[in-house]
C-alpha cells in the first residue's frame, strides 16, 4: 500500500479570511483512509477546531507551519505571511504567481531559496483543463449579489459573512436593474446569474461566442456588468477607460468577480488594485452617472460555510491521491517547476 500523504492545514492570516480548503466532514473521510492531518488553531474559520479534533485531526497553535516536518503538505487558500522567507515546504494554495502577477517573483522566489514547492490549486486540473476543485460558482453569486445589493442603496459597510437564506433575504427586498454576465456558462458565471435570478433580475448572459465579437454598446447599455471570464492569455480587453467616458454609457456597476488585476490578462484595464471587505465600492467615474467597481478577490468568504463545503468536497478526492506520481499532481508540479527555473519568462501562456 503506497504511503497516504501528511497535511498541515494552516490558519489563514488574512484578518477577512472565514474558509477552510477542507471542511471536519471531509477531513474525517480522508483519516479513515490514512491519511495524517494537522489542523492550525484558526480564531476565524468558519468551523470549529472542535470538529476536526473529533474528525481524528490532531492540532497545533495558529501560524505554526514554518515548525512542521519536512514531509508534510502545507494546505491553504489565500496569500502566506511574508515570514519565513525561504520556503521548505510544499504548499497547497492559490499562488497567483504564474502571469506575472504583483510580487510573483518574490513569491517564487521564496520557495526557490527553501527548496520547496508550490503547488497551486488554480492548476490542478484534469486531462482536459478542467480545474479539479474551485470556488467559481460561490465567488460568481458574492459578486452578482454584491453589485445588485450597491446599485440598489442596499449594500452595507463594513461587509460580514452571511450564510446563503441571509443574503437572499437581502436580495429579494428590490426589484428593477438590468444585468450582463460575461462569462455565464462557467462555474461563476452560473453562480452570478444564480444570484441575479434571485434578486428577481433576468440576466444577460454571454459567453465565448459574444466576447469573440464584443458589443460595447450593448455591454455598457446594462445597469451591472458582472465579469467571470478568467483567461490564461491576453485578450482585448471588455471594458477600457475611455468606454467609461461614453456618453451612452448606461453601466453603473461592475463586478470583476476574476480580479486579475496585476495580471497581464486583465480584461478588465480600468482599475490597479482590488477593493475589500471595509471599502467594498470604488468609484472609477464620478458626476451624474457615477460607474463604481467591486472587486474583491476572496468573495466566497462572506458565505464561509457553503463555498468551503462546496469546495472540499471536490478537494478531498484529489487529497487522497496526493502524490508526485498522480497526474494531477504531477502536472502543478511541472508548471511549477517550469516557472521557478532562473530562466523563466513568467508567461499566460504556461499554462
Amino acid at each position: 500500500m503506497p504511503d497516504m500523504p501528511r497535511l498541515w492545514m494552516r490558519h489563514e492570516s488574512r484578518a477577512s479570511e472565514r474558509r477552510a480548503p477542507l471542511v471536519p466532514e471531509d477531513a474525517a473521510k480522508l483519516v479513515d483512509q490514512g491519511v495524517e492531518i494537522t489542523v492550525e488553531e484558526s480564531p476565524r474559520r468558519a468551523f470549529p477546531l472542535a470538529d476536526y479534533t473529533a474528525a481524528g485531526c490532531r492540532t497545533a497553535p495558529a501560524g505554526s507551519w514554518p515548525e512542521a516536518p519536512a514531509d508534510h503538505y502545507v494546505l491553504g487558500l489565500k496569500e502566506l505571511p511574508v515570514q519565513p522567507h525561504a520556503l521548505r515546504h510544499r504548499h497547497i494554495y492559490f499562488g497567483h504567481a504564474y502571469k506575472g502577477q504583483a510580487g510573483a517573483g518574490e513569491l517564487l522566489g521564496r520557495f526557490t531559496a527553501g527548496g520547496g514547492a508550490l503547488l497551486d490549486l488554480e492548476y490542478l486540473t484534469d486531462d482536459a483543463g478542467r480545474r479539479l476543485a474551485a470556488f467559481g460558482y460561490w465567488a460568481g453569486y458574492v459578486g452578482a449579489a454584491l453589485a445588485v445589493l450597491h446599485h440598489r442603496g442596499r449594500l452595507e459597510t463594513p461587509l460580514r459573512p452571511t450564510d446563503r437564506p441571509g443574503l437572499d433575504a437581502l436580495l429579494g427586498a428590490g426589484s428593477g436593474g438590468t444585468a450582463l454576465v460575461i462569462g455565464a456558462l462557467g462555474r461563476s458565471g452560473r453562480g452570478a446569474c444564480d444570484a441575479l435570478e434571485a434578486a428577481g433580475i433576468a440576466p444577460t448572459r454571454w459567453d465565448v461566442a459574444e466576447t469573440r465579437a464584443l458589443d460595447r454598446a450593448a455591454l455598457l447599455g446594462h445597469d451591472i456588468v458582472v465579469n467571470t471570464v478568467l483567461t490564461t492569455r491576453p485578450v482585448p480587453p471588455f471594458v477600457t477607460p475611455a468606454d467609461l467616458d461614453d456618453p451612452g454609457r448606461r453601466t453603473a456597476v461592475i463586478s470583476d468577480v476574476t480580479c486579475d488585476v496585476t495580471s497581464e490578462c486583465n480584461v478588465l484595464p480600468i482599475y490597479d488594485e482590488v477593493t475589500d471587505w471595509e471599502r467594498p465600492v470604488r468609484r472609477l467615474r464620478d458626476g451624474d452617472r457615477p460607474t463604481d467597481l467591486i472587486a474583491i478577490d476572496n468573495l466566497p468568504s462572506l458565505l464561509p460555510a457553503e463555498s468551503s463545503r462546496a469546495f472540499s468536497a471536490e478537494l478531498a478526492p484529489q487529497l487522497a491521491q496526493l502524490s508526485d506520481t498522480d497526474p494531477a499532481w504531477a502536472r502543478t508540479l511541472r508548471i511549477f517547476e517550469a516557472a521557478a527555473r532562473p530562466d523563466h519568462k513568467e508567461s499566460s501562456h504556461d499554462r
